[in-house]
């Protein structure tokens, strides 16, 4: 089992959470507060994306002078109230995956473009924490997805090869991270389908996490 997965590396939000669309709803009353058009489409095009990339990509579509992080406080603030203290949805089949593989003794990482201050609040809260070997977070890296950083220093963390890691990802910027780092991309789709680049750089597509560890036993 060493030698064909040493390591699975998990994403957090539209894996472990079915955060995606809630993150996005919040986005959708903060602009029509302030009149920001076609918030769907950019929160869709950077998902996977750091806080920093995150901001670049908006300010490059509604001018330089947008400002993201006044914005992005309030849809923080609005997500804390829906949704914290432990009432973010899980995805199925989260529990099932993370217990088996710890089960199967396999390192597990989470490497989420969220700040990681606020990726390990919402594992603890969820009490999701202690089956993590390491949890890495956006701002632990310097560059965000689709760059392969922050798999390379979950690999490295794990003490893992990255041609022996196995990533579950439900973005395309995550999928590509994967691929980058010389990883197996294992795409559980969420809120975006893979597209035909997508999956011809995915190792596998599967229909949710109970698929993924199948495939992920079939490895072993």
């Amino acid at each position: 089992m060493r030698k064909q997965v040493q390591a699975v590396i998990f994403d957090m939000d539209g894996i472990i959470f079915d955060s995606e669309r809630l993150v996005i709803e919040c986005w959708e009353v903060v602009a029509a507060k302030h009149n920001i058009p076609d918030i769907v489409e950019i929160c869709m095009r950077v998902q996977g994306n750091n806080r920093e990339e995150t901001g670049k990509r908006f300010r490059e579509k509604y001018g330089k002078e947008f400002p993201y992080e006044t914005y992005k406080k309030e849809v923080t603030s609005l997500f804390l109230e829906r949704y914290g203290e432990g009432r973010l949805p899980l995805k199925p089949g989260v529990i099932e995956i993370l217990k088996e593989l710890k089960h199967q003794h396999v390192p597990l990482a989470l490497a989420s473009s969220t700040r990681s201050d606020i990726v390990r609040q919402e594992l603890d809260d969820a009490h999701l924490l202690p089956y993590f070997d390491a949890v890495l977070g956006g701002d632990m890296v310097s560059r965000s997805k689709p760059e392969p950083d922050i798999f390379l220093a979950a690999a490295a963390a794990l003490q893992a090869e990255p041609k022996c890691c196995y990533v579950l990802e439900d973005s395309h910027n995550g999928i590509r991270a994967a691929y980058r780092a010389g990883m197996h991309p294992v795409m559980v789709p969420d809120m975006q389908q893979p597209t035909e680049e997508i999956r011809g750089i995915a190792e596998a597509v599967v229909e949710n996490l109970l698929a993924a560890l199948e495939y992920l036993q079939a490895k072993m």
